[in-house]
């Protein structure tokens, strides 16, 4: 009875695992999980630049599958079908599209906007393509047009500012400005120095002032409190009396009919009042020139 397992078969099965092995890295490498299940579908572009094998698909940002294979069809020629390998729990309903997005880091990938639909599209069936803008797209249709139409504006404000920087006026400005940064730099260190000199003087002085202004304080206090001591009222009462008797004393001098009054008011009393003052004013003058007629001395 021959051997079942001669060299020969032992080979081949090993050349068949190898190959089986490869095939298995290979698509791992890609990306490509052969032993996870998923549903096929196929959908077809015209233009697949920058889309590899193995890109995610994702809906609403959410990775639930990958392109499984990139096929140019001969027999319509300019379209391409992408084989997309999504995951075996999801339905894709009729009127969902695939758009083929892209990104500066990640590249490529294949966005699937779900329809609205009842009715979901057959595993194996086609998805409706399309593509959304790239990022060099909107450049050249938002960006350029912009930039076209900025651009005779920023020529004018450049010839502008070069008549502005050619203007002498705006040189001499220049200069005038770094005069007075120089007197202004030279107005602090005189400020400076002179703080450092007389500020201590000047702190010592309001020290001092503070002192006195607490002597002065101090004196203020002892005044209110003696004043507080003296007797007010009666004093009040002394001037209230003080200031009747000069009234009534007014009174008596304005007063004609009084004896002060007549003083003031009766002219006759004032004549004979002068009268006696010049006659007694004549009488001392004599005595002072004879004096033996009015004084007698007699010895015994």
């Amino acid at each position: 009875m021959k051997r079942f397992f001669t060299k020969e078969v032992i080979i081949g099965i090993c050349v068949i695992s190898a190959i089986v092995i490869l095939f298995i890295g290979i698509e791992f490498l890609k990306g490509i999980n052969v032993f996870k299940p998923a549903n096929f579908y196929v959908a077809k572009y015209e233009n697949v630049a920058g889309l590899e094998v193995a890109a995610p698909v994702t809906i609403d940002g959410f990775k639930v599958g990958q392109v499984r294979s990139i096929n140019y069809n001969y027999e319509h020629p300019g379209l391409i079908e992408v084989e997309l390998a999504l995951n075996k729990k999801l339905h894709i309903p009729e009127g969902s599209r695939a758009l083929i997005g892209s990104t500066l880091l990640s590249g490529s990938y294949v966005e699937i906007q779900l329809g609205k639909s009842d009715r979901m599209i057959p595993v194996g069936g086609e998805i409706m393509s399309g593509a959304t803008p790239d990022l060099m797209s909107s450049v050249s249709n938002d960006l350029l047009p912009a930039v076209s139409s900025i651009m005779p504006k920023i020529d004018s404000l450049l010839l502008s500012l070069n008549r502005l920087a050619g203007d002498p006026a705006l040189l001499a400005s220049i200069q005038s400005l770094e005069t007075i940064t120089k007197n202004v730099s030279s107005a602090s260190e005189s400020l400076n120095r002179l703080m450092k000199r007389d500020v201590p003087g000047v702190i010592a002085g309001a020290d001092n002032l503070l002192t006195n202004l607490d002597s002065v304080s101090s004196n203020l206090n002892l005044l209110s409190l003696e004043l507080t001591r003296l007797p007010l009222s009666q004093t009040m009462t002394n001037v209230n009396e003080l200031t009747a008797n000069l009234s009534r004393f007014s009174d008596q001098l304005n007063d004609p009919n009084s004896t002060l009054g007549l003083l003031t008011h009766d002219p006759a009393l004032y004549d004979n009042l002068r009268r006696v003052t010049a006659d007694v004013d004549s009488l001392i003058v004599d005595i002072k020139k004879n004096p033996k007629r009015y004084i007698s001395i007699k010895l015994l």
